[in-house]
């Protein structure tokens, strides 16, 4: 009679720590266990800000097993009556904080409610954005290309065009969190150890695109070899090892951390003292190319992620964000305890 009474016993195991098995609450969540994980990278696609690799220790949570959806953020917003920052007035007085001392104000024509979108253009220069980005008035989650294009039929499409405090009341709404960086990046390996990609080392192993991202000549080639040449139906690609959809490409995600280019740097420092548990960022904001704009890490890459530029469709990649950007490639996910 011990050896049924053992398999019962390992089977209510199994079924307990099933990462596919939420509770009511959790629902399509996905668990990822507490632990000791190695973050960061110094492979050959990885760049400065991303290394060193070091130890941190995180307490169990739940996340979303998708990028939140134009269906579930119109669910927020019907609730609340919310309205996203690229859908308010623009206040000159919070922008000129962000730009060098008598910097001349705008005409009114351009202060007003929009977003960034991808207008590409035959690029000269990849250092410059101007030449893909472009100022849409009227561009927001509910109209993605400006004022003329809608999310008609794209329930399913992670939500766009959201600054760092639509998600974090998204997330309030849905007694929910954004992820911190660590527990963002832990979930993105899906178990595995620090390697160029999600999956392994190689971007397209056998021929098979994994992730939605730019294939072609960026930026005014997309060859969509990947079957979307802008953001795809949340679940279009395989999940990781975690059951976690969409973790590289497909949009850009936040997190909670304020951005510095030497944190891995600091927490590594940090694991060799006394060990670096749980940690939620640095305290305050510093990007030394643009110092004046308080950012947060987003993670993950998008469907403008490229070989020839931006190649941050890897785990460990890490993007400063201005905290009040909108942008046509830029979402977020949840966490919960």
């Amino acid at each position: 009679m011990k050896y049924p009474l053992l398999l019962l016993a390992v089977a209510f195991s199994l079924l307990s720590s099933c990462n596919s098995t939420p509770d009511p609450e959790h629902e399509g969540m996905v668990w990822i266990e507490g632990g000791t994980y190695r973050v960061g990278n110094e492979g050959s696609e990885a760049k400065n800000v991303e290394g060193p690799v070091y130890e941190v220790e995180v307490d169990g949570f739940w996340m979303d097993e998708t990028e939140v959806t134009n269906a579930q953020f119109r669910a927020f917003v019907e609730a609340t009556g919310y309205k996203t920052v690229a859908e308010r007035p623009v206040d000159w007085e919070e922008i000129k904080k962000q730009l060098p001392p008598n910097t001349p104000r705008p005409p009114d024509s351009i202060l007003q409610p929009g977003s960034l979108i991808f207008e590409p253009a035959q690029a000269a220069n990849l250092y410059d954005l101007s030449q893909w980005w472009k100022w849409e008035l009227g561009a927001d989650w509910k109209h993605p290309h400006g004022p003329n294009s809608s999310i008609e039929g794209k329930d399913q499409h992670p939500v766009v065009h959201i600054a760092f405090e639509d998600a974090q009341a998204y997330a309030n709404w849905a007694g929910k969190s954004l992820p911190t960086e660590a527990q963002w990046e832990i979930a993105a390996l899906g178990g595995n150890g620090p390697s160029d990609f999600a999956w392994g080392n190689e971007l397209t192993p056998e021929g098979e695109y994994l992730a939605n991202y730019f294939q072609g000549t960026f930026p005014d080639g997309n060859s969509a070899a990947d079957g979307y040449s802008t953001t795809a139906p949340v679940k279009s690609f395989p999940p990781n090892d975690y059951g976690l959809y969409d973790m590289i490409g497909n949009v850009w995600e936040w997190t909670s951390d304020w951005y510095r280019p030497d944190t891995h740097r600091s927490n590594k420092a940090l694991a060799k003292v006394r060990g670096c548990v749980n940690p939620n960022g640095p305290s305050q904001s510093y990007d030394p190319n643009d110092p004046l704009v308080p950012k947060r890490v987003t993670k993950g890459g998008s469907f403008l992620c490229s070989s020839e530029y931006c190649s941050n469709y890897r785990p460990s990649a890490r993007m400063a964000t201005a905290f009040d950007s909108g942008q046509e490639h830029l979402g977020f996910r949840c966490v919960s305890k």
